[in-house]
């Protein structure tokens, strides 16, 4: 299935630059390249976990090495893979857990991702952070990425959080009140802004 841009891409800029300067700056120093999200939950999920309190650098070599020893990555072959294999491909011992531990809960159906589509966002959080390895941070890259869905604040998140401190002459690091004060005007397109801060930041776009 071919990926698609989300339908309101386009209608958010335009509103994010009435309502911010910076933000419309930022859109015309990148014009070409947008959101996709994801078709595969699982992968999007794997690849989160992946790049769990590391380098966007350090994810992608990780990512780029464990493609290699599986293929396209589902959850049979996370599940019957060897510990030592995946420990080769630099992965903590923890997140082998937790990746070990999201396939099998795919696999038992105890957690059927297709659901997903249809609930709010904060009942998706609600779920998927019950799973052992996954956080808020991590449900918020499966709400952009693979959801694409158009209002997710990842207040944690150390890149977005340079990239406003950067671009709003603050100071590193920044308070939550404080990354809550200047994003709130950026709903309820608040996943447009986090993604073209991000792009500031890397011209190689993001993407789980």
């Amino acid at each position: 299935m071919k990926k698609r841009k989300p339908i309101f891409w386009e209608k958010a800029k335009k509103e994010l630059s009435r309502k911010d300067p910076i933000l419309k700056k930022i859109f015309s120093n990148y014009k070409k390249g947008a959101l996709y999200p994801s078709n595969d939950s699982f992968r999007t999920l794997c690849k989160s976990i992946v790049g769990q309190q590391i380098s966007v650098k350090a994810a992608d070599s990780i990512w780029k090495r464990l493609i290699k020893i599986t293929g396209r990555i589902s959850a049979k072959k996370i599940a019957r893979i060897d510990q030592r294999k995946l420990k080769k491909v630099g992965l903590s011992r923890q997140k082998i857990k937790y990746l070990k531990n999201l396939s099998k809960k795919i696999l038992s159906r105890e957690i059927v991702l297709a659901k997903f589509k249809k609930m709010s966002d904060e009942k998706i959080k609600e779920e998927l952070t019950t799973l052992n390895g996954i956080g808020n941070w991590t449900a918020e890259m499966f709400l952009i990425f693979n959801l694409g869905r158009p209002n997710v604040m990842p207040v944690n998140d150390i890149g977005l959080i340079k990239a406003i401190c950067l671009h709003y002459k603050k100071k590193f690091p920044l308070q939550e009140k404080e990354i809550l004060k200047i994003s709130n005007k950026w709903k309820p397109w608040q996943t447009v802004a986090v993604w073209y801060l991000w792009r500031s930041l890397d011209p190689q776009p993001v993407s789980y």
